[in-house]
């Protein structure tokens, strides 16, 4: 099962409303924990299951120059969630990975007029400075539903181009 969810909301912290902060919270987090829940109890059953989340390097840095700590903190949730399912369930066969992405070309981040100077920055924060493609997590999601990674669990494969080494 791959859960791939997400919504960004680019807000000052002193921005946020209970509202936002609700959505964010529960397309990103929530969304994604009652997915594994359903999908624990069938896998318990056939007794071996393999979970994908896709999370976000902003789960694991606080990327700028865009403000978005709801966002950080919603990924970082996905994250402990991959960590402690992989635990508490590795002896049911059942095995639970993230992948992280750095900035991959999506609907998620095309930019308004008013922010484009954030792909400058994101650009030199990237060592090899060029956005992702989708395919590239693809592959790295392919890897991780295979056989390939069958000794693996518990881990956040972080697909950033080298983002968060700097």
């Amino acid at each position: 099962m791959v859960n791939c969810a997400g919504i960004a909301e680019n807000l000052e912290m002193e921005d946020y409303n209970d509202q936002s902060l609700k959505k964010m919270m529960d397309i990103n987090f929530k969304s994604i924990f009652r997915l594994c829940r359903q999908s624990i109890l069938q896998m318990k059953k056939q007794g071996e299951g393999i979970i994908l989340n896709i999370g976000s390097m902003s789960g694991i840095v606080s990327n700028i120059p865009q403000p978005q700590a709801a966002y950080n903190a919603s990924k970082a949730a996905v994250h402990m969630l991959t960590k402690s399912l992989a635990s508490d369930f590795a002896e049911h066969n059942i095995r639970v990975n993230a992948i992280a992405p750095g900035y991959i070309k999506t609907p998620l981040t095309k930019l308004s007029k008013e922010n484009e100077h954030w792909f400058s920055v994101w650009n030199q924060m990237t060592p090899m400075g060029r956005m992702g493609n989708p395919e590239e997590i693809a592959t790295a999601a392919l890897f991780l539903c295979s056989p390939a990674s069958s000794y693996i669990t518990g881990e956040v494969l972080v697909v950033d181009d080298g983002y968060t080494t700097r």
